[in-house]
């Protein structure tokens, strides 16, 4: 059951719903009660993207349509974007990236609103060879009526390495899913997400992590920032295989709720069927700390700026761990930008 096979076939029974347990806090089938018509064809001029100008070359989709494709060759930094730009209109897009062994790819990857009211269902199929390295990030900038689902299925090789950054300030509904198959073989996986939503946002953030091998690393940090009516949600599965013996996997989610209509729900879970392993996940979620916007006032920082400032250093561990130095960049940017948006 997906949107996108509902988009295509007009049958809403199609869609996930709270009957399903990974789908109980994004209902599609509750919420939409009329399919959409296609997206058309769209030939207008689009902006430049947020990570154009980091880019060797950009992909891009518009209206579930490729324009775009890089060239060959074109570079280990691409940039990857899927625009939708018109208003009560639906569409879906596949894409499949093949890194080659012992290759690096840097991964800029940017889901665009540009109208109101659209759907969308992006699904990216991602093979990372043997010894190469992959840094992903990615940039989910929905309108606020929009309903958006973006899938990553992620398969590595012997000795991989692949690292994740998702930010979203949400949408209508919005989930940023991400399956990796984890073969262990000393491959290595980060997974990290930062979330800030404000007015009625919802953005939900879910992985998947299965470990078939031994000698294999996960690690996950996602934090997230929510006021007003907002709803955040986080699902973080790390599944160890039998045999998947000496598995070292770490998952983290944490949350501040600025407000008292804002809500997060946090399903960190961690299924363990193997031996000789170290595995450990926390979730913590509450309000900023009283004590310390107290010693910041007492240095006479005005109590809107101490908030600004801790609410902006705590989803900054997040952002600091971004590998590559013009996203990192631009990812603060963006989180400041949202954050005095939220306040």
């Amino acid at each position: 059951m997906t949107l996108a096979l509902a988009l295509k076939t007009g049958d809403l029974t199609q869609l996930p719903s709270r009957r399903d347990e990974d789908w109980r806090w994004t209902d599609l089938r509750g919420l939409i009660r009329t399919a959409p018509p296609a997206s058309p064809a769209f030939d207008g001029e689009i902006a430049p993207g947020p990570f154009d100008a980091l880019a060797a070359d950009t992909i891009l989709f518009v209206n579930g349509r490729q324009r775009h494709a890089a060239a060959s060759g074109a570079g280990d930094v691409v940039a990857l974007r899927f625009v939708s730009a018109t208003e009560g209109a639906g569409h879906a897009a596949t894409y499949a990236i093949v890194v080659e062994p012992d290759t690096t790819l840097v991964l800029l990857e940017s889901h665009e609103g540009q109208a109101a009211g659209y759907m969308s269902d992006v699904t990216l199929d991602i093979a990372v060879g043997e010894g190469a390295r992959v840094e992903r990030i990615v940039l989910v900038d929905d309108h606020a009526e929009a309903i958006d689902i973006v899938t990553a299925e992620v398969d590595l090789a012997p000795g991989a390495t692949y690292v994740q950054t998702v930010l979203t300030s949400g949408a209508r509904r919005q989930r940023v899913e991400t399956r990796v198959n984890h073969p262990g073989a000393h491959a290595n996986v980060r997974l990290d997400g930062v979330y800030v939503l404000d007015h009625q946002r919802h953005a939900d953030q879910t992985t998947v992590v299965t470990h078939g091998g031994v000698d294999g690393v996960t690690g996950q940090l996602t934090k997230g920032v929510v006021t007003d009516q907002a709803r955040g949600v986080f699902q973080g599965r790390i599944v160890v295989q039998p045999g998947a013996d000496q598995t070292d996997a770490r998952m983290g989610h944490h949350a501040l709720i600025l407000s008292d209509k804002a809500e997060v729900d946090a399903k960190p879970e961690l299924l363990i069927f193997a031996d000789d392993v170290a595995c450990a996940h926390g979730n913590t979620i509450g309000a900023l700390d009283d004590e310390a916007i107290f010693y910041a006032r007492q240095r006479g920082i005005p109590e809107a700026e101490a908030r600004a400032m801790l609410t902006q250093a705590f989803l900054g561990e997040v952002v600091e761990r971004i590998e590559h130095d013009g996203a990192r960049a631009i990812a603060a940017a963006w989180v400041a930008q949202r954050l005095g948006r939220a306040q």
